[in-house]
């Protein structure tokens, strides 16, 4: 059994004649990431190594949510991550090393969603629903794949263990 993590980039700012991989996080995704980290932390859901794309506003909403957690063995950026398609994300994710049981994926819609989709075939019918509605800014979604080795992982095989967005986390203002 694997488990995959998605944690999409908390809310960005727009600001002008900024080019979109140097975006920084608003004021409302700086309060959301370290809400998102404390969930992790209390749920113990922290990955043995996380991935996240080499964009401003995915490694400061990383830098936010690993102040809440423990020590993570292994966290690298992956510019493969940046503006991917569902397969690349795919590719990214069966190269993973065995001894990485847990990973997570720090990066954008709508790649995230749809690689969530394309795994997902079980899971809570809220939790789906709410996922295939919308994966918001700061949204988590942890997926738990039945295969011993990364390079398995399959569509349609994977069960959601839980989709959870800041909104719905104390602390929301």
């Amino acid at each position: 059994m694997r488990r995959l993590i998605l944690l999409r980039h908390a809310k960005s700012d727009w600001p002008d004649g900024i080019a979109d991989p140097e975006r920084p996080l608003a004021q409302r995704g700086r309060m959301a990431a370290p809400r998102i980290g404390t969930y992790i932390a209390h749920e113990q859901l922290v990955p043995d190594r996380v991935l996240v794309s080499p964009a401003r506003r995915t490694r400061e909403t990383w830098d936010l949510v690993a102040a809440q957690l423990p020590p993570v063995k292994v966290v690298a950026s992956e510019p493969r991550i940046y503006d991917a398609a569902t397969a690349r994300l795919l590719s990214v994710v069966r190269e993973q090393p065995r001894e990485a049981h847990s990973l997570m994926l720090v990066g954008h819609n709508p790649g995230l969603q749809d690689l969530a989709e394309m795994l997902v075939s079980s899971g809570a019918a809220s939790h789906l629903s709410r996922m295939a509605e919308k994966f918001p800014t700061g949204a988590l979604a942890v997926i738990d794949l039945p295969v011993d080795e990364w390079c398995d992982v399959a569509p349609a095989t994977a069960r959601l263990d839980r989709f959870v967005t800041p909104r719905e986390l104390p602390g929301n203002d």
